[in-house]
């Protein structure tokens, strides 16, 4: 089965901000409830989508308190033990992260492997990607990060 995530979040003043658990120095960080991964909110997504178990905002709203700051991987960690109540594995993740900056490219390595240790899938069986949108629109006009994730899991 396939699933198709996809998140944004906009940018407000800070001095960092989270892709795929890895913490990356910046000149804004994202405005979300949680800590605005859309790298882990992406695949959250995915997952759930490709199991038809609805998706993020069904199980962490970002209305209640409770997620407020939430470190993404909670919801990875929730998402994961969905799989394996489901009988579930992953076979393979594709990644694309789409932003003017920051420059994503050296920390593609390290969002590959925190990705792994989270999903405990090999990490040859996961891509990460990156790309602009050539100047255009709110993610051209450096207004916000977007990622998409496309997974395909197995039902046991």
């Amino acid at each position: 089965c396939i699933g198709i995530g996809f998140d944004v979040h906009k940018f407000t003043t800070g001095s960092s901000l989270k892709l795929g658990g890895i913490r990356i120095p910046f000149t804004k960080s994202l405005l979300g409830n949680s800590d605005a991964d859309v790298v882990l909110h992406s695949l959250t997504d995915a997952l759930l989508g490709a199991i038809g178990k609805g998706d993020i905002g069904e199980y962490f709203p970002d209305n209640i308190d409770k997620w407020e700051n939430a470190d993404s991987s909670v919801f990875i960690n929730h998402t994961m033990n969905i799989l394996k109540n489901n009988n579930v594995n992953i076979i393979n993740i594709d990644i694309t992260i789409i932003c003017e900056k920051p420059n994503i490219n050296e920390y593609k390595d390290k969002i590959k492997k925190q990705i792994s240790s989270l999903t405990r899938l090999d990490q040859n069986n996961i891509n990460i990607k990156a790309t602009t949108t050539e100047n255009l629109g709110f993610l051209g006009r450096e207004e916000g990060i977007a990622c998409q994730t496309i997974v395909l899991v197995n039902k046991n």
